[in-house]
């Protein structure tokens, strides 16, 4: 049994002892001042009479109500009736006048005026003020004198209404206090805790003894356990500072206190080691913890701080010494989230532009949260006030500022998911603009705006949605600023992942005015008819490059289909991996067209010179000849091409294309961390653009041949630099491409400038041009007439953009357009612009991460002779240690590719194999054809390390038979 029940059982009984002796004792005593008084009454003959009506006291007795209403007393003769009645009413003067004297200390005249015939408060008054010239000459001492004196005085000072008073007040109290002796409450707990403490802490103590037997360290160790004077954590207590439940926000404290065994108070100071930890979930918080203190009352506590941002449960563990828990502890504390904060609570799925069709509800889901982000529970049920709502202007619409707008709008909680969902329905079709607030305050990501459509366009949007190929446009006007510009005619292209903007040149020439990718940053800002053509207006923005006004029929058609694609690629139904699919098919449909994929096209070049060879080598060929499948030669080496020679010149002519070492690409920071971007000043070796419009072939037959499957998937050996990769697919550059390419300058001076005030640094909107000796060449103006116009905090952004488009997009606008005149012979234009900047790069290089795990599990393992099994366990013990070039140099040598596929080696076609010869000591060889490495027997591990560090580095490039 526990400490605190051993307490509660003898607590309990103690107190049930104490409650019987002490009414027997009680009930005795009052018993018999009743008789006594009844006796001086000669009244004791109805002492039975009054014990049969459970009168056992003179207060209960002096109760006049109480009497009529008891049987027994009915019962009674009507002069005997009266006469108890009359002595009830006498013991109730008597008892009251008998508390007025003890209120007054003047209860020693008691006896004196009784026997005197004074009974009652009302005769007190009247018999001392007659007596009192009596008094006067009896010959009293003074002393007797000056205290009837003050008697007389007090009950001269009480006015007969003051009397009645008086004679209330005091008989509540005789009332109350006959209870109290009653009972007696007070008495009984001190006795039952004395026992119950006294018994409790010699078990206790005793149990402790025995159960931990004192060290030997002499009787003060003894005589501690004895007594109790040692510190015991089950005794130690945690007071919270807060009630429950407490919202986060807060800075919080706690108080521990410790004691001692025998329940006495504890100095606590850092010899004992207290230790505080508090958790959410593994997130550890930290708290200040001040440990006793100078004043007495507070050396036995230690005060814990702590601030609580995040909603959930918390583990408060309190410890001493070595890790031992303190009575509670670990503690569990739930704290509860804030309220609702708009400027945190916002739409789920938030889209700049929704749509709805006319007369059908459309769920908007509102995710509420507190200052700190934490999810807030809110229960709200249909059509009750919640303190949401949807402010709704029509934008755009003929006649918009008359028509009524017919709106509903319910509101309601989902219990399962704790969000909040607003049912809007709309009946008039057109654009609007809405506000959505909490409290009228407007939420997080509030404004948007709302397409009504009819029940017809919103089937033409779905079918857009659904369409496999990305060939859907809509015929627009481009609205020019400046008053008698006239409007021209384009033609609005929407894909999953951009919107592009045309003109066709003599109606057969397509020229890419603008692309705005389909993402959050694209905002639509819709205007009303003022153009010529009578068409909705609209403007397409996206922060990075100047807004574009058009004038469109199919307006909303067109932006609804804009903002379908955008649900769809922020709710994830388009993975990378469907795109890739999706573009592989499409590639492989264009070419399958020109009924040339089975055929072969002789690619010979020489090693010596590779890049200038292979140029000549396919001058000449069409895009049907790209599409072909290349077998190449080595001039002066003997080997047949089964795969192995094509994989090897892919990655030797990548390389020699895009390694900054040939000076048509360079990188902004001299590491081969370096990112590559078009040079514009290459040597003349490499001047002629003809060799960027070479490399844009060599990567669009790479992803040919990626699109193609099987065996033949080609990776670039690059990392091309982002701006590069943007303009690849029509994107804008902005100056946040620095962070990427050009890290350094982009923290010397982009991000400097954009952080601080530009105001005293005089720059105008030029751009100092340098040569490689560090002379300069030239000032360019950024803008037209950017020597004359300075940067200010106002225009500083827009001064970065323009050296973005100058550094990264002017310079190199040549070298752009000729590779992507390459790119586009064999791949699509609209088809690279369903990905953004990083998926690109996946799609052309692959991953250059390589994963020991991925590789052992996607590995094949042939053969093997009695011991290979070691040797293979040596194997997999030096490729983990590899770095990431000696890793690239393995599967260079073994497949013919430093890059994996986008799927890693999973996706390596044939598996990368392993297989055992019946050597010893040799170096390793490999059939890249068959992703195949052959591994002799070794004696010792470090044998088979010098020997595959020898052949990956050595014989990684040139064939024999491959």
């Amino acid at each position: 049994m526990g400490t605190l029940q051993k307490f509660l059982v003898v607590f309990g009984i103690c107190c049930g002892v104490w409650s019987i002796v002490r009414e027997n004792q009680t009930a005795h005593e009052q018993r018999r001042e009743l008789v006594d008084w009844l006796k001086q009454r000669q009244l004791d003959k109805y002492s039975q009479v009054l014990l049969e009506m459970e009168i056992t006291s003179p207060v209960q007795f002096a109760e006049m109500d109480y009497l009529p209403q008891h049987a027994v007393f009915r019962k009674l003769k009507s002069h005997v009736q009266l006469q108890l009645s009359q002595a009830s009413q006498q013991l109730k003067e008597y008892l009251i006048l008998r508390e007025w004297l003890q209120e007054k200390g003047l209860d020693h005249h008691l006896q004196r005026l009784y026997t005197e015939g004074v009974g009652s408060l009302d005769q007190a008054s009247a018999h001392v003020v007659d007596r009192h010239a009596q008094r006067s000459g009896t010959g009293d001492g003074a002393e007797v004198l000056d205290d009837f004196t003050k008697l007389q005085n007090v009950l001269k000072s009480l006015s007969q209404q003051q009397l009645e008073g008086q004679k209330r007040r005091l008989w509540e109290r005789v009332s109350a206090r006959h209870a109290r002796t009653t009972w007696n409450v007070g008495g009984m707990v001190v006795f039952a805790t004395s026992v119950a403490l006294v018994y409790t802490w010699v078990s206790s103590n005793y149990e402790y003894l025995t159960e931990h037997p004192p060290p030997a360290r002499g009787r003060a160790r003894l005589y501690e356990y004895i007594t109790g004077s040692f510190l015991d954590p089950a005794r130690c207590y945690v007071k919270w500072g807060w009630k429950e439940p407490q919202a986060v926000g807060e800075t919080l404290q706690f108080t521990i206190q410790f004691y001692q065994r025998n329940g006495m108070a504890y100095p606590i100071s850092d010899h004992e080691n207290v230790l505080v930890e508090i958790l959410q979930g593994s997130a550890q918080v930290s708290a200040y913890v001040e440990v006793g203190s100078t004043e007495s009352l507070k050396a036995h506590t230690a005060r814990v701080t702590f601030t609580v941002r995040r909603a959930g449960t918390y583990r408060i563990a309190v410890m001493l010494g070595a890790g031992i828990h303190i009575s509670g502890s670990p503690f569990r504390k739930d704290f509860v989230p804030g309220p609702v904060v708009a400027e945190k609570t916002g739409f789920v799925h938030h889209s700049s532009t929704v749509v709805l069709t006319e007369g059908e509800f459309f769920p908007l889901v509102v995710q509420p949260r507190d200052q700190y982000e934490n999810i807030c529970y809110q229960t709200i049920e249909l059509n009750h006030g919640s303190g949401y709502n949807l402010q709704i202007t029509p934008v755009g619409n003929r006649d918009s500022a008359t028509d009524p707008i017919k709106q509903k709008l319910s509101v309601i909680s989902d219990d399962q998911t704790k969000q909040i969902v607003m049912y809007l329905k709309l009946d008039t079709l057109g654009s609007y603009k809405a506000v959505g607030t909490y409290k009228g305050s407007r939420l997080k990501n509030g404004e948007f705006n709302i397409l009504v459509l009819s029940k017809t366009d919103s089937s033409t949007v779905q079918k857009n949605v659904a369409k496999k190929s990305l060939n859907v446009w809509y015929e627009a006007y481009l609205l020019l600023a400046g008053e008698g510009k006239k409007a021209k005619k384009v033609y609005c292209y929407i894909s999953p992942k951009q919107l592009t903007v045309r003109e066709f040149i003599l109606r057969i020439i397509p020229r890419r005015l603008y692309t705005f990718r389909v993402c959050p940053s694209t905002k639509f800002t819709f205007s009303g008819l003022q153009n010529s053509h009578e068409f909705p207006s609209f403007t397409v923005d996206d922060g990075c490059q100047p807004p574009v006004h058009l004038a469109c029929k199919d307006r909303n058609v067109l932006a609804a289909t804009f903002s379908q694609f955008l649900l769809k690629n922020i709710g994830g139904s388009e993975t990378f991996s469907d795109k890739q699919e999706f573009f592989y098919r499409e590639v492989r449909k264009s070419h399958c067209k020109k009924a040339t994929w089975s055929s072969n096209v002789m690619v010979k070049v020489n090693r010596r010179d590779l890049l200038d060879s292979s140029m000549k080598a396919t001058k000449h060929f069409s895009s049907s000849d790209w599409g072909k499948t290349f077998v190449v030669s080595f001039d002066g080496e003997e080997g047949l091409d089964w795969g192995g020679l094509s994989r090897e010149w892919f990655q030797l002519v990548t390389e020699a294309l895009f390694h900054p070492s040939t000076r048509l690409f360079r990188r902004f920071k001299d590491d081969n961390q370096g990112l590559v971007h078009p040079n514009p000043d290459r040597p003349a070796a490499v001047t002629k653009p003809k060799y960027y419009e070479f490399a844009g072939k060599v990567v669009g037959k790479c992803l040919f041949e990626s699109a193609k499957g099987g065996t033949t998937r080609q990776l670039v050996k690059a990392r091309f630099s982002r701006s590069f990769l943007a303009q690849l697919i029509g994107l804008r550059v902005t100056y946040k491409h620095f962070a990427a390419d050009d890290p350094e300058f982009y923290k010397t001076k982009v991000q400097y400038i954009e952080t601080n005030d530009v105001e005293d640094m005089e720059l105008n909107f030029t751009e100092e041009v340098y040569d490689v000796m560090g002379k300069l060449v030239k000032t360019a103006e950024l803008v037209p007439g950017g020597a004359h116009m300075p940067v200010t905090n106002d225009n500083k952004l827009r001064y970065l953009d323009s050296l973005a488009q100058y550094r990264l997009a002017a310079t190199v606008q040549e070298e752009l357009e000729y590779f992507l005149k390459g790119l586009n012979e064999l791949i699509p234009d609209n088809l690279l612009s369903i990905f953004d900047e990083n998926e690109l790069e996946l799609l052309i290089c692959g991953t250059g991460d390589y994963s020991i795990a991925d590789f052992k599990q996607h590995c094949e393992i042939q053969g093997g002779a009695w011991g290979f099994e070691k040797v293979l366990d040596w194997f997999w013990t030096i490729v983990a240690s590899f770095t990431q070039e000696e890793m690239a140099r393995l599967l260079q040598f073994t497949t013919g590719s430093s890059q994996l596929p986008p799927g890693g080696f999973a996706e390596l076609n044939p598996r990368f194999q392993i297989c055992s010869v019946p050597l010893r000591g040799m170096l390793p060889t490999a059939h890249t054809c068959f992703n195949q490495l052959c591994l002799p027997d070794y004696d010792s591990c470090e044998q088979l390390h010098k020997m595959l560090i020898l052949a990956i580095t050595e014989g990684s490039q040139g064939f024999g038979m491959a």
